[in-house]
């Protein structure tokens, strides 16, 4: 095992008021120090570095400069969170990033004094801010409260209706646009960073300030001059933004790197500031790190890594992808179908369709971070014949889902929705947890939702989607490998609204829906060893449901269990509501739904969390047990 980097100065600083009592001249070797520690730390763990590298001086500056945590800190997103989680009481912790019972790979309330917001999505830091500031206002506080978003979580929607109600209210708020693509400006150096001190101290706030109090002074009749006045020297200092049209004081850009430039600019918004305050800071994502800031996605998510050559360790896969089996099924389906089209917000590799857009440049559309533009977006090629995949995550989904409503459920428009990262994903927790989709897609009328089985299955339902026009069609599928099977080279179309048997027996039904089929078949084997001959069936849709299959089921099994990679409320109500209306639970049927647990989990690997959740073959043959009075046998699964 490699020692640890040598931080004599990280080692006197355990939380923010300890770093407070450091020199400025200190303050560039703890930048140093802490970036270190969170190289050797991540590498350790796997995680966000890129995003962590690109603050590390941010973090630094925002901590010595404001008095956490009575002053509110709120990192949007959160993949940036690491360098304040080390800064801040939780060093000795953060080895354990998202392990088992360890820290969570973002900001969360129950953690820490130090996260007045928990975020792992993007976008939310400005509203949240702004409340926290109504508040301290409501309350007669006195303390900051300032929110930090990247370029790209300001593609968002919310992003600007916080702004937009902030400039409304002319709140006293600080934003921090953490620009690490140089997408809005880059820096000029010493002059821009002269500049941007000068328009936020007390020469041009002052400036300001007598401008407000001569309108004032000389009625509304001088206010549009004094107003144009001030605001060309406000121009001339910082240059005009759009972020002035929406009513904040917009300093910048800067160096978000320099400490000399962050730290005076930071003290005069703190002690002169009135009304909502834009800094625009422009940083490097992974900054400091080679291996990183060479790599086409900064280390963006990193597994196990080796910090001399930055080399990530690989679990040997033995077969592929349910991404990839759906990005190369969607290309081949693209090659037979010219109208298929394909929109991502933000995630074109996470979702595959970078493979996609490498062979079909111009039918491929990253709208950025806006998953409800994507969605209506997607609506308005269907009206226009085109067959639109909307390829988001489960949880990502969640934030269009009134558009998923009212734009194209209602209107019958046949969009596809391919939804990865299905069920657990591990160490991202329960904020990227796969659990709702199908309860929130299945409630609503004329709507086709699919689980692949595999990733033959799931090849299936791409070719089944791509063909379907009379409405909106989804199908969901994990995060990881497939089964390993052999695949056709093309999907075969489904027959929508039909599962399958996959074993046959007399006594215990298995009805899956999803890719705990593997598990299903496991438990199938030791329910037969047990005298139990036991059916397993592949339901494939949650809606419309195989309603003979199921009558089958119920008519010649003595029990029914339902198995989901989904919370209460899903395909397992889908089949009840069905059961209890076709008088099926009268004769006697016992039903066992299994689903994800009605919690939260945390973060934990995948494999563990469906044992703990009951969702694995043990647990599914424990159930059958225990419904069929075998409390001993059940014990001993």
């Amino acid at each position: 095992m490699t020692a640890r980097p040598k931080t004599p100065l990280l080692d006197k600083v355990r939380i923010p008021a300890d770093l407070r009592t450091l020199s400025e001249s200190e303050l560039p070797q703890l930048a140093d120090e802490l970036r270190v520690e969170l190289i050797d730390a991540v590498s350790q763990t796997g995680g966000h570095l890129g995003a962590g590298l690109g603050v590390v001086e941010l973090t630094v500056a925002l901590h010595y400069v404001f008095d956490t945590p009575n002053d509110r800190v709120i990192w949007d997103v959160g993949h940036q969170a690491y360098p304040h989680k080390i800064l801040t009481g939780r060093r000795d912790r953060i080895r354990t990033l998202r392990q088992e019972n360890g820290l969570s790979g973002f900001t969360k309330r129950g953690e820490s004094e130090y996260d007045p917001f928990g975020a792992a999505h993007s976008s939310t830091s400005i509203s949240a801010g702004l409340g926290m500031a109504v508040a301290r206002d409501l309350s007669g506080g006195k303390n900051n409260v300032i929110a930090v978003i990247g370029d790209g979580a300001m593609s968002a929607g919310m992003a600007f209706e916080a702004l937009n109600n902030a400039g409304a209210l002319d709140a006293r708020l600080i934003v921090i646009l953490n620009d690490n693509d140089m997408s809005i400006a880059p820096p000029t150096g010493a002059m821009s960073a002269y500049l941007a001190r000068l328009g936020s101290g007390k020469t041009y706030l002052g400036l300001r300030d007598f401008g407000k109090k001569l309108t004032s002074y000389l009625g509304k009749r001088a206010d549009r001059a004094i107003t144009r006045a001030v605001e060309h020297a406000r121009g001339y200092v910082t240059g005009g933004t759009l972020f002035e049209e929406l009513g904040f004081f917009h300093i910048g850009p800067i160096d978000g790197h320099n400490l000399e430039h962050l730290i005076p600019v930071l003290k005069n918004v703190r002690d002169n500031g009135k009304g909502p305050v834009l800094i625009h800071v422009v940083t490097q994502k992974g900054k400091g790190y080679a291996p990183a800031e060479a790599a086409s996605d900064k280390y963006h998510g990193v597994n196990r890594f080796d910090v001399i050559t930055g080399a990530q360790a690989k679990a040997p896969a033995n077969a592929p992808t349910y991404t990839n089996v759906f990005a190369e099924s969607l290309i081949r389906e693209a090659c037979e179908d010219e109208r298929i089209v394909a929109v991502t917000a933000a995630m074109p590799t996470g979702t595959g369709l970078d493979l996609f857009g490498e062979v079909f440049p111009n039918r491929t559309f990253d709208v950025g971070i806006a998953e409800q533009h994507a969605v209506t977006f997607a609506a308005g090629l269907a009206t226009e014949g085109y067959k639109p995949f909307a390829a988001i995550y489960s949880t990502f989904l969640q934030r269009a889902y009134d558009q998923v409503v009212h734009d194209v459920a209602i209107q019958k428009l046949p969009v596809r929705f391919p939804i990865d990262r299905a069920g657990f994903v591990g160490a991202d927790g329960p904020t990227h947890c796969g659990a709702f989709d199908t309860t929130f897609l299945a409630s609503l009328p004329d709507f086709v939702v699919m689980a692949a089985s595999d990733e033959v299955e799931l090849r299936h339902m791409v070719r089944t989607a791509a063909e379907y026009d009379e409405g909106p069609i989804s199908f969901r599928y994990p995060r990881g490998n497939g089964v390993g099977i052999d695949m056709p080279e093309r999907g075969s179309p489904l027959e929508i609204g039909k599962g399958r048997i996959v074993r046959e027996g007399t006594k215990v039904a298995l009805l899956s829906f999803g890719t705990r089929l593997q598990d299903c078949l496991a438990a199938a084997d030791e329910l037969n060893a047990a005298g139990l001959s036991t059916t397993v069936a592949d339901a494939r849709f949650a809606k419309p449901l195989d309603h003979d299959l199921i009558r089958r089921l119920a008519r010649s099994h003595q029990i029914l269990v339902t198995v989901e990679e989904g919370a209460i409320g899903g395909f397992a109500t889908q089949v009840l509501h069905f059961l209890a209306h076709e008088g099926l639970l009268e004769g006697g049927l016992k039903v066992r739904p299994l689903v994800l647990p009605d919690v939260f989990t945390d973060h934990a690997k995948p494999e563990k969390m469906y044992v703990d959740a009951g969702l694995d073959s043990t647990g599914i043959v424990r159930t059958v047990f225990s419904a069929l009075g075998h409390a001993s046998s059940a014990q001993r699964a």
